[in-house]
């Protein structure tokens, strides 16, 4: 094969996750006649009917891994809970994996996520990490921290879960007994995010700044607005502290950077995740180039897209609502369909149930503030719940 020739050839890349990141991911993949092979536990994953290849199997079981990935070109991956023991084999072998196995470790795990960005002089809440429940009650019980706290589970957090706030001793011994970690509870004024792309040359750029707004109850993200509405100086520290925890990481594809801006106007990192992510779904309609053509750009060392804003938006998620599980039942999506800027996706999961992300809507708008009053109005008609 020609070097560089990804285009309508014999190159594949291997995607572990068939998810609605992936399945948003291929999109741009069959745009650019790129083969793709795609693993995933569940037979009617969201990649499954659009991929080149498709197999079902435990991402993170070592030889699952190992086997699937022997003839692909170059690996990467939608969801962080993969078997970074088998991607660190393939590396050690020639094998192009992005991100690396040792950016996955470190990310795979919340407290050396913390401990990263202290060793590497990133800005961070305080926090202390815990091998059990016992330990923390006894570090509670000593006075070592205050409370309310946030206590977020070491390993398997996503979507807002393995995150709580504790208020009281009752809550920390109704904890799960597991490896954690106890944060300070920051004064939030704004939660936003910077999606930083680099690719093998160390090009790098960001996406536009976005806001973030979280429903409390399940605390997932309700809407992403874009652009962030914060000054200039803050919206710079923001995209320097990105950058920099992108060279730290060395990553290479896409690194999603969760900010918090505290009520003193401190810029502390949340969490971050190496892959497209649910704050940079919008620049499918807002930017000049999304985030998942960029993705594949980065991992592919080609020339990084412009990433301006070409019009302002607000991205709200499709939540499902029904507490039972069942069919899933898009309530009302007609009446939003002839609104002047709207865009729906929906990402193929036959069976909706309580907070499990179903699909997304895009508004796009001149006037941000307009966005975003289209935007509370769809989300209001629109329910996502089960047949009956």
């Amino acid at each position: 094969m020609i070097e560089n020739q990804f285009f309508s050839s014999d190159f594949k890349i291997g995607l572990l996750g068939g998810g609605q990141l992936g399945k948003m991911l291929l999109y741009d993949s069959i745009r650019y006649d790129i083969y793709t092979k795609v693993m995933d536990p569940n037979k009617n994953a969201p990649c499954h009917k659009i991929c080149d290849e498709f197999i079902i199997g435990d991402l993170t079981n070592y030889d699952h891994v190992i086997k699937f990935c022997q003839n692909v070109d170059v690996v990467t991956v939608e969801i962080e809970n993969v078997n970074t023991d088998a991607l660190e084999f393939l590396e050690k072998n020639g094998k192009k994996v992005f991100p690396s196995s040792r950016t996955l470790k470190t990310i795979q795990n919340k407290s050396k996520q913390k401990d990263f960005y202290i060793e590497n002089n990133l800005p961070t809440s305080a926090y202390k990490n815990y091998q059990n429940r016992s330990e923390l009650i006894s570090d509670f019980n000593n006075g070592y921290f205050q409370l309310p706290s946030v206590w977020k589970s070491a390993k398997f957090g996503y979507d807002g879960k393995g995150v709580k706030i504790v208020k009281s001793l009752e809550d920390i011994e109704n904890l799960p007994d597991l490896e954690c970690l106890i944060e300070q509870k920051v004064k939030i004024k704004k939660e936003v995010s910077v999606i930083v792309a680099r690719n093998q040359n160390k090009e790098e750029t960001c996406f536009p700044i976005v806001e973030m707004e979280f429903n409390d109850d399940s605390n997932l993200v309700e809407y992403v607005i874009c652009p962030a509405n914060i000054s200039k100086e803050l919206e710079e520290q923001a995209y320097n502290i990105a950058i920099r925890t992108a060279r730290c990481f060395d990553s290479i594809g896409l690194l999603a950077v969760e900010l918090f801006i505290t009520e003193n106007d401190k810029i502390l990192i949340n969490e971050v995740a190496p892959r497209p992510h649910n704050s940079g779904h919008h620049t499918i309609e807002c930017c000049l180039t999304s985030q998942f053509d960029q993705h594949l750009r980065s991992i592919l060392n080609l020339p990084l897209g412009n990433a301006d804003l070409k019009i302002p938006g607000v991205m709200l998620n499709l939540i499902g609502e029904n507490k039972n599980e069942g069919n899933v039942l898009y309530k009302n999506i007609e009446k939003i369909l002839d609104i002047s800027g709207v865009s729906t996706h929906f990402y193929g999961k036959k069976k909706s149930r309580l907070n499990r992300k179903m699909g997304h809507v895009t508004v796009v708008n001149k006037d941000i503030k307009e966005a975003i009053k289209i935007g509370k109005k769809i989300k209001e008609i629109v329910k996502v719940t089960a047949q009956k």
